[in-house]
């Protein structure tokens, strides 16, 4: 790749130009100030989320505020919208109190803010922006919430999509490796209308957070490029047809004219100016550039200097998003999407990922680790999880017996099925806590395989693979991944990825540089290939992986046990919740 160096086109380049990227996680946000010459953070402050996510019970409305909250059924995940705006008022301030204390930022010297948001996260409001959950008449109404990324309760929905489109022919289900997520804005909205049709009547718009947070800084409505080609079914200019809804159902005809259908931003560009009021939350100059909205994975890539074909980010955290650019158009079985200009103008955006990665690990380390760990890693000052990935290193590949399946919170990628679950084959008397650790860390890296591979086969080329995220920070993780891809593995050089990236995005919204890539190839950080495959680990989890590939497809494409598991645990949660002398 060539190095070249762009001139800033500020009014004054004797001014040490700042701009401001905000980051919504699945808990928290987080701010940070970036010079804009050279892609340093000057400060940061992350802020979480109040009520976090709720899963099992609504813990906002009168009745949570009654000691009552209202019992969630299986696969549900709400947020409430208020907290993202806490995030505006405290974190952003927070962080322009810490660059001007370590470095005598101005808030004068802000030209700029861009925010990036988990997706698909869905906000119901009227024609003003006011989120449903923030009227009296639907505050204990679930579905009046925020339906987070992981809300994964729409799989029905999305399955009479799915098989309506092959049905139908429909040409962009092709754009989407042929299966639409249970995780997107059609899904999650024929949810809405069939299990509350008040609370859908009543919204005006079924808007991206990331959108309805730009909203809130700019006071203007205006969709991203990348959430409405990847989440929304914008392909060529177009949405599914009208015909196409009714079919689903006559009630749902008008989903996308009524509720979706608004002007569309490219990425980069201003969706409008800081208005006074989220220059009094922030503390940032009224005026200021605006970007539109993105997505926490694809505004990461050019934070890693990802900006070329073939380079491949894997974005791991909670869950791993896989983002990459190419300049061919193919179809890839089970790609979350590929969007003309999805992550930088002039190439195809592809888009893959894991639902659970983080989460898997998290999960295991709460709910299966015997306590003599946990007090061996406080002994030590040690997480569990360092002790873990510690006690687990030394074994030599298959060591431990076991082979995973990394579904516990469904399949993204290439199945796309959050009815599938985990599973943990080979365990024995003589299995210990940092075998199943191990196992589980190869199974999410057998899961990329699976998806690398499905590039590749599709002939998409992957030339390099970079990590960012939390998880780059476990060697042992990393290693893994190297050994069972057998690619060197290149890391973000900031802990600050999806911050990093929508400061970027700022900088350009701003007119300080002319594209993306222009200003990725000044702020952008990445070391490359940090991990290097070993030929023999590589050798030894072919075979490992071979054995994953087994079940993946026997359980992912033939055997439904899980779905009927699934289907025997929504009943007896209705069960345990219909009212008292309901028939059965």
């Amino acid at each position: 790749m060539l190095a070249v160096t762009y001139r800033l086109v500020s009014a004054n380049n004797d001014v040490d130009h700042v701009v401001v990227g905000v980051d919504f996680g699945t808990l928290s946000g987080r701010a940070v100030l970036v010079r804009v010459r050279d892609g340093a953070v000057l400060g940061t402050a992350v802020h979480p989320y109040r009520h976090a996510v709720m899963e099992t019970s609504l813990t906002a409305g009168p009745a949570a505020a009654a000691g009552s909250p209202l019992p969630l059924p299986p696969d549900w995940a709400l947020q409430v919208p208020g907290d993202y705006v806490d995030v505006l008022r405290t974190a952003v301030p927070a962080a322009l109190e810490q660059a001007r204390a370590a470095h005598g930022t101005d808030a004068g010297d802000v030209i700029g803010i861009a925010t990036d948001f988990t997706a698909c996260t869905m906000v119901p409001t009227t024609a003003e922006g006011t989120p449903l959950n923030e009227l009296d008449a639907f505050a204990d109404r679930p579905h009046a919430y925020v339906k987070l990324w992981k809300h994964h309760a729409a799989q029905p929905h999305a399955d009479r999509i799915n098989e309506l489109a092959h049905a139908r022919g429909e040409s962009w289900i092709s754009r989407y490796g042929g299966l639409i997520s249970s995780e997107w804005e059609f899904a999650k909205g024929l949810q809405l209308l069939e299990e509350d049709p008040e609370v859908y009547a009543a919204t005006r718009h079924w808007v991206e957070a990331a959108d309805w947070v730009v909203w809130q800084l700019c006071g203007d409505y205006v969709r991203n490029a990348c959430t409405a080609g990847y989440k929304g079914i914008l392909q060529d200019g177009r949405y599914p047809t009208a015909d196409f809804l009714t079919a689903l159902n006559p009630d749902f005809a008008d989903f996308v004219t009524d509720k979706v259908e608004h002007p569309v931003g490219q990425l980069g560009e201003a969706a409008g100016r800081l208005t006074a009021q989220a220059a009094a939350w922030t503390g940032l100059p009224e005026g200021i550039a605006v970007a539109v909205g993105n997505v926490d994975a694809h505004v990461t890539a050019p934070a890693a200097g990802a900006v070329e074909p073939g380079q491949l980010v894997a974005i791991m955290g909670t869950s791993t998003c896989h983002v990459m650019n190419s300049d061919v158009l193919r179809e890839v079985p089970g790609m979350c999407g590929v969007v003309d200009g999805g992550i930088v103008p002039g190439l195809w955006g592809y888009e893959a990922g894991q639902s659970g990665v983080g989460d898997i690990f998290g999960w295991f380390v709460e709910h299966g680790v015997p306590p003599t760990y946990h007090e061996q890693a406080r002994e030590r000052g040690l997480s569990v999880h360092e002790l873990l990935t510690e006690l687990s290193a030394g074994q030599q590949v298959g060591e431990h017996g076991l082979v995973a399946l990394d579904w516990h919170s469904g399949n993204r990628s290439v199945l796309v099925d959050h009815q599938l679950s985990g599973l943990v084959v080979g365990q024995t008397l003589a299995t210990r806590a940092p075998d199943t650790y191990r196992a589980l860390l190869e199974a999410t890296a057998f899961g990329t395989r699976v998806i690398i591979e499905a590039f590749v086969e599709a002939g998409v080329p992957v030339t390099e693979f970079i990590v960012a995220g939390g998880l780059l920070k476990n060697p042992l993780l990393m290693q893994i991944y190297a050994d069972v891809t057998r690619l060197p593995i290149s890391t973000i050089a900031t802990d600050q990825g999806p911050a990093l990236g929508s400061a970027i995005h700022a900088a350009v919204a701003a007119g300080t540089y002319p594209d993306v890539r222009a200003a990725a190839g000044a702020m952008g950080k990445v070391d490359r290939a940090v991990h290097l495959p070993d030929e023999d680990r590589a050798a030894a989890y072919d075979e490992l992986f071979a054995e994953y590939r087994a079940l993946h497809d026997h359980f992912g494409r033939g055997e439904r046990a899980m779905h009927r598991l699934r289907a025997l645990r929504r009943r007896a949660h209705e069960r345990a919740h219909e009212p008292a002398g309901a028939s059965r």
